[in-house]
């Protein structure tokens, strides 16, 4: 009976007090929230436009022979570095060496033709001097006959047969000059005989040195295409391909800007900010797909002259030394180059802004440390940092931690810190572009 009577007491305590309600008018007041603040800072920056590409040869050769004929053998490690003037593949020479002494042959008969033919002009002279002798003899005679037949003193016959050898003097000098014509004649064709086989020699000579074929570049060479013993052509563009070498030091970065990063640059160009990219070469930073930061400099060395109209990009490119290889063709990289000159920035981390629609705005806290909503205008990362373009100024306390918890107009408990910037994977600007050479 007890035991009923304290707990029925128990029970109506409870009740009394779950039904009580507190004096009309007053509401408990939630603690302000507990933010951390900060001022914006105040850093000279450099604003860097990223760009991806991929890295190019500088040069790229396609081997192919220049004779055709058979492989006869290998001489290079595929895969591997080779050196300019290296022996790579041998066509089997002995058809070439073969045509080789061929046209040695006939130049040495070209040229025995020409000796034949000086000996002839030589004996033609000497024919020609002995008729011009007879001649001079058979016109004194002649003379002599008139002069006695004038006078009574010889006889008709003499005077024919002085007549006779007169005509055969003539026709044995005439007969002399067409041997002299002839010899000379024959002395010219001889020598052309000899410029072409000489032609012929040359060309053999060329035939047979281009059964080894060597490597036109330093440079890495691909894998073989063709293996020994194949019948190759050669010395045409439908040429077989027996391998590819491609230099690697230095190398391009080739990339593609768009119309509105080109206009861009020309617009500082104009305004006398930076000089023409086709005056001097701009410093640029690489990074590759596994790499922190852009440790690789290089500089941009070529603008295209017009945009592609399929996808309204200008082509460009960058070269970078690549003395260790690390740098391959084909690669996939991200380069920077400075979009801007060097300006003092205000700087904010990300988890300071918010968004609201097309806005951004950060929280300012006023003197008496209520909050006040501001809408700012962002720019690019910098340093780690998101830079503020306006909306604020560099003694503002900004709320940059507990975003979630500020409201506008209601009183906060600020915790002031300061902020720092990333300076770890930060590229130095080099303001000195180097002069075209």
């Amino acid at each position: 009976m007890r035991t009923i009577l304290v707990l029925s007491v128990f029970v109506s305590t409870a009740s009394m007090l779950g039904c009580s309600k507190p004096p009309s008018g007053e509401r408990p007041q939630a603690p302000p929230a507990a933010v951390r603040v900060a001022n914006p800072l105040r850093k000279e920056i450099v604003e860097w436009k990223e760009f991806t590409g991929r890295m190019e040869a500088v040069d790229f050769v396609e081997i192919r022979s220049r004779v055709s004929g058979y492989l006869h053998s290998m001489h290079f490690s595929e895969g591997q570095d080779v050196k300019k003037d290296a022996l790579l593949f041998v066509v089997d020479p002995r058809p070439f060496q073969a045509e080789l002494e061929k046209a040695e042959a006939a130049l040495a008969e070209a040229k025995a033709r020409v000796e034949q033919s000086n000996a002839q002009l030589e004996q033609a002279t000497a024919s020609k001097e002995t008729a011009s002798s007879q001649l001079r003899f058979a016109n004194t005679e002649m003379e002599r006959q008139l002069t006695l037949q004038n006078r009574s003193a010889t006889s008709q016959s003499e005077v024919d047969q002085a007549r006779n050898e007169l005509s055969k003097a003539q026709a044995s000098l005439e007969s002399a000059n067409a041997g002299i014509a002839s010899a000379k004649g024959a002395i010219a064709t001889s020598k052309a005989a000899i410029v072409t086989a000489e032609a012929a020699v040359n060309e053999a000579k060329l035939n047979l040195e281009y059964t080894n074929i060597k490597a036109p570049i330093s440079g890495r060479i691909s894998r073989r295409y063709v293996t020994e013993g194949n019948l190759i052509s050669g010395g045409s563009e439908q040429s077989t391909l027996l391998t590819t070498i491609v230099s690697l030091d230095p190398i391009y970065f080739m990339f593609d800007a768009s119309e509105q990063e080109v206009l861009r640059f020309q617009r500082m160009v104009l305004q006398g900010e930076r000089r023409d990219v086709r005056e001097v070469n701009y410093p640029v930073h690489l990074a590759l797909a596994d790499e922190t930061g852009y440790p690789h400099q290089g500089y941009l060395d070529f603008v295209d002259n017009r945009f592609d109209p399929n996808t309204a990009t200008m082509t460009a490119r960058a070269m970078f030394p690549n003395a260790n290889g690390i740098l391959t063709p084909g690669m996939f990289g991200k380069m920077q180059i400075a979009n801007t000159l060097p300006y003092e920035a205000l700087l904010l981390p990300d988890a300071a802004i918010g968004a609201d629609q097309s806005e951004n705005f950060v929280y300012v806290i006023d003197e008496d440390n209520t909050a006040r909503l501001q809408v700012v205008e962002t720019g690019p990362l910098a340093l780690g940092l998101r830079v503020i373009r306006s909306g604020i100024t560099a003694t503002d306390r900004i709320v940059v931690g507990g975003l979630q918890r500020v409201r506008p107009g209601a009183p906060v408990e600020a915790k002031t810190e300061v902020i720092t910037a990333d300076e770890s994977n930060t590229v130095k600007y080099d303001s000195a572009p180097m002069e075209k050479g």
